[in-house]
C-alpha cells in the first residue's frame, strides 16, 4: 500500500495544529484533554481502580501542569467500579444506572487519592448529550469547566450513566472526549487505550502494515482503516472506528487528537520520549474553529447597538461592556447570538450573549461594578466575551 501525501512519519518539531510529529503535538498544547479507558483504570483481577497505574499517570499530569498546561481529564469507569460492589445485571439499564450511582463516587475517590500527593484537586463533571446538543446547556457546561480550571482544578469529566438511557447517550467515552474537547476549546485531545495508534492494517496478522506517527488529513482511504483491519482494536465501548469519529469531531473544532497506547505506566511520558503514536492535525486553531462556528452557524436573536466609545474597544480585540450598550431589539436568553451594530444602524458582527434580554435592559449604559446590585446575581463582567464575538471585516 502507497501512503499518500497526507501521511508522515518522522519530521520536525511544529505548532499542535500542524506539528510534524506526536511529541511535538504535546509540547505545543496549551489545552489537553485525556480520555482513560475502563480497561486501564479499572483492575479486573482485584476488582478495583488500578491504583498504581493512576499514580503514575497523575506523576505525569502533574508534569503537564508544572510546565503551565490546562488538563481535563474524560474518565471512564463508573460502572465498572460500582458493579464490583454491587450484583447487577448488565442486561437491564436500571441495575446499570444503580453501578454507575455507586461507582461514580469511587471513582471520583481514586482520582483525588491519586492527584492529591501533587496537590492537585479534582472537580466532577457529569454530563449527558443534551449538554453538549443544546446551546444554553452547553454554555452552562462549560462556564463550569472554565470556573474549576480559572481555580486551578483539574475538572473530571464523565457520561452521566445515572439518567442516560440508550437514546440519549454519547455511546463511547471517546466521542464524549471530543465533544469536550470542543467544549473547552482544546489544542490537544488523547485517547489513551490499548492500542498505540492507527495502522495501515493489523499488524498482528500482516507484518508488512505500517504505522501512521502523523496524518495530516482524514481522507477516506483513513477513515477506511478504522472500518476495517483496526476495527477490533480498542477498548470498552469503542474501537478504532469510534476512535477516528471523535478525531473528526475534535478537528472540525480546531483541536488535534493523539491516539496513544496507555499500557504502559507513565504513558504521556512515554509518548513524549518518542513511544509509537498517532497524531491526528486539526484543520485549523480552537478559537478561529469556534468564531467560524459563531459568524456562520448561528441566527442572531436580537441586537445591540453600541456607542462609539464600545464600538472602537470591539475594535481593539476588547469584550464589550455594559456601558457600552445603548439599545437593544429583539428577545434573547443568554447564551443567543446577537446582531451588534453602532449608532448609525451599520453592523459590526455578532456575538453570543452573557444574559437574557430582560437584565441587559437593566444594565446597558451601567458600570460592571452595578451589576449585581442591578439585576440581583453576580453574573459575568461582560456581555459578550471577546472570544465570542466575531467582527465583520
Amino acid at each position: 500500500m502507497t501512503l499518500t501525501a497526507d501521511i508522515r512519519s518522522d519530521l520536525p518539531s511544529a505548532p499542535a495544529s500542524g506539528a510534524t510529529s506526536p511529541q511535538a503535538g504535546f509540547d505545543q498544547a496549551r489545552k489537553i484533554v485525556l480520555k482513560i479507558g475502563s480497561s486501564l483504570l479499572f483492575d479486573a483481577r482485584r476488582k478495583e481502580a488500578n491504583r498504581a497505574w493512576l499514580a503514575a499517570l497523575a506523576e505525569d499530569i502533574a508534569d503537564l501542569r508544572h510546565e503551565g498546561r490546562e488538563i481535563i481529564i474524560v474518565s471512564s469507569g463508573a460502572v465498572a467500579l460500582g458493579r464490583a460492589r454491587i450484583q447487577t445485571d448488565p442486561r437491564k439499564l436500571a441495575d446499570k444506572q444503580a453501578a454507575a450511582a455507586v461507582g461514580q463516587s469511587l471513582l471520583m475517590k481514586a482520582w483525588e487519592e491519586a492527584l492529591a500527593p501533587h496537590d492537585l484537586m479534582a472537580g466532577q463533571i457529569l454530563l449527558t448529550r443534551d449538554d453538549t446538543e443544546r446551546r444554553r446547556r452547553w454554555l452552562n457546561a462549560r462556564a463550569t469547566a472554565q470556573a474549576l480550571l480559572a481555580h486551578g482544578i483539574i475538572p473530571v469529566v464523565n457520561e452521566n450513566d445515572t439518567v442516560t438511557t440508550e437514546e440519549i447517550r454519547y455511546g463511547d467515552n471517546d466521542r464524549l472526549a471530543a465533544r469536550t474537547a470542543q467544549l473547552v476549546q482544546a489544542d490537544l485531545l488523547v485517547l489513551l487505550s490499548d492500542v498505540d495508534g492507527l495502522y495501515t492494517a493489523d499488524p498482528r496478522r500482516d507484518p508488512d502494515a505500517k504505522h501512521l506517527s502523523v496524518v495530516e488529513r482524514l481522507t477516506p482511504e483513513i477513515l477506511a482503516m478504522g472500518t476495517g483491519a483496526n476495527s477490533d482494536a480498542g477498548v470498552g465501548t469503542g474501537g478504532m472506528a469510534t476512535k477516528l469519529a471523535a478525531v473528526q469531531i475534535a478537528g472540525s473544532a480546531g483541536c488535534a487528537t493523539l491516539i496513544a497506547s496507555g499500557l504502559s505506566r507513565h504513558p504521556i511520558k512515554a509518548v513524549r520520549d518518542g513511544a509509537r503514536s498517532t497524531l491526528f492535525h486539526a484543520s485549523s486553531t480552537p478559537l478561529a474553529a469556534w468564531k467560524q462556528w459563531i459568524a456562520g452557524s448561528v441566527d442572531p436573536a436580537g441586537s445591540l447597538t453600541l456607542d462609539d466609545g464600545a464600538v472602537r474597544a470591539l475594535r481593539a480585540g476588547k469584550s464589550l461592556l455594559p456601558s457600552g450598550v445603548v439599545k437593544l431589539s429583539g428577545r434573547f436568553e443568554k447564551g443567543d447570538s446577537v446582531r451588534l451594530v453602532d449608532l448609525n444602524g451599520s453592523r459590526l458582527g455578532v456575538g453570543l450573549i452573557n444574559y437574557p434580554h430582560d437584565d441587559v435592559a437593566r444594565i446597558k449604559g451601567q458600570h460592571s461594578d452595578d451589576i449585581e446590585k442591578l439585576i440581583g446575581y453576580r453574573g459575568p463582567s461582560v456581555v459578550v466575551h471577546r472570544n465570542d464575538l466575531v467582527l465583520e471585516p
